[in-house]
């Protein structure tokens, strides 16, 4: 189908041999917990996909993201799901390092993660109830030469591979109140371990584990704060950052399903009829994620468009759980019975429910939008 092809085609373009590598590992072993897949996306060049090219990375537009995004979400679930925070949390990253004047160890510390192809794992705030993705999720507590930071983030992706760590840190001020600052920390700081947490084998090969900070030293210079009056441009920063986040989401769980699809339509299980009503239902997934991609690329990503991001996901989302279903059911009860694959692939393609923000914490919200508010994520 055209969008299997482009989309194949696509990540064929910007990570030259990635697929195969992957193809070439059976669906269990990439699944699993001591799963081969990130160190393989590493090695191809994955981390720099989405760092902007004036920093030496591949650069690629939103449109050429989602397209990577379902490729890799077809061959390898776990990976593809394990490193969207990655891609996330360098963007917002080198958005920060742009708006602070002269080097920084932020700086330094990003074109290293360019130039050696690092992991880096995020602990903002997405996975937390009533707070923007940004908002603190460590406090720095002052000492002698620095601060000390406590703190965890459970699950967190990347957890045993990653060779950053990077969250939002509240920094107390002389008036009583907490300005925000940005860290980028080495995993291997002193104080900073990680403990088991993911218990579910889907999606066990995202390494969504527990990181531990306890009294983690840091001097003032690791701690990027934006300079003042600058409330306004993180706002703007945290609205495009959902938004990229929301349709990340999107194009990897449909990227999962397709794998479903792909295999109904090689092995022509079904009437014709079944088979078009896959298609169909597929398609209309692929398309919604490519317009809101579309959107992003003008340069629309205003609070209407996150409002509309956010119907896109929950509309993808609904989908990808009839498709699941139909799939599974046509590709029948041997397949079921002689392989994990399909039950593999089902079992993760409806995880995209538990990424935030959920439905029942933004019902309240978009029908409030849909009346003239602006959109309030919490």
């Amino acid at each position: 189908m055209r969008y299997f092809r482009q989309a194949d085609e696509t990540c064929d373009t910007f990570l030259p041999g990635l697929r195969k590598a992957l193809g070439d590992v059976p669906l269990s072993v990439l699944e699993s917990p001591d799963s081969p897949a990130i160190r393989i996306f590493r090695e191809a060049g994955g981390p720099n996909l989405l760092v902007p090219a004036e920093h030496g990375g591949a650069g690629v537009n939103a449109l050429e993201a989602t397209r990577v995004i379902r490729a890799l979400g077809a061959v390898a679930p776990s990976m593809t799901v394990g490193t969207m925070m990655h891609h996330f949390s360098l963007g917002t990253l080198y958005a920060v390092a742009d708006s602070v004047a002269g080097d920084s160890d932020l700086k330094t510390m990003l074109g290293q993660v360019v130039s050696e192809r690092l992991l880096v794992a995020s602990g903002f705030a997405e996975g937390r109830t009533n707070q923007g993705i940004l908002s603190p999720t460590l406090m720095a507590r002052p000492v002698d030469g620095g601060y000390l930071l406590t703190g965890s983030k459970k699950p967190c992706s990347l957890s045993r591979s990653m060779n950053l760590l990077t969250a939002s840190v509240g920094m107390p001020q002389e008036d009583g109140s907490t300005a925000m600052g940005f860290l980028l920390l080495p995993a291997d700081t002193e104080g900073v371990s990680v403990r088991p947490f993911w218990s579910n084998p889907a999606l066990a090969g995202a390494e969504s584990d527990e990181v531990r900070l306890e009294d983690v030293f840091v001097t003032d210079e690791q701690i990027v704060q934006p300079e003042p009056g600058q409330e306004e441009a993180l706002d703007e920063l945290q609205t495009v950052g959902l938004i990229w986040f929301q349709m990340m989401i999107a194009a990897g769980y449909t990227g999962i399903t397709s794998a479903l699809v792909r295999q109904v339509l090689e092995q022509r299980r079904g009437s014709a009829t079944d088979r078009a009503t896959l298609g169909i239902r597929l398609g209309g997934a692929v398309g919604l994620v490519e317009s809101l991609a579309r959107t992003v690329d003008a340069g629309e990503v205003d609070n209407d468009a996150l409002g509309n991001a956010l119907v896109v996901r929950f509309a993808v989302q609904d989908a990808l759980a009839d498709i699941v279903r139909l799939a599974v059911e046509l590709l029948g009860g041997m397949a079921y019975i002689t392989s994990a694959d399909s039950s593999c692939l089902a079992t993760a393609a409806q995880a995209i429910a538990f990424h935030p923000p959920s439905r029942t914490s933004m019902a309240e919200g978009l029908t409030e939008h849909w009346s003239g508010q602006p959109v309030m994520v919490g």
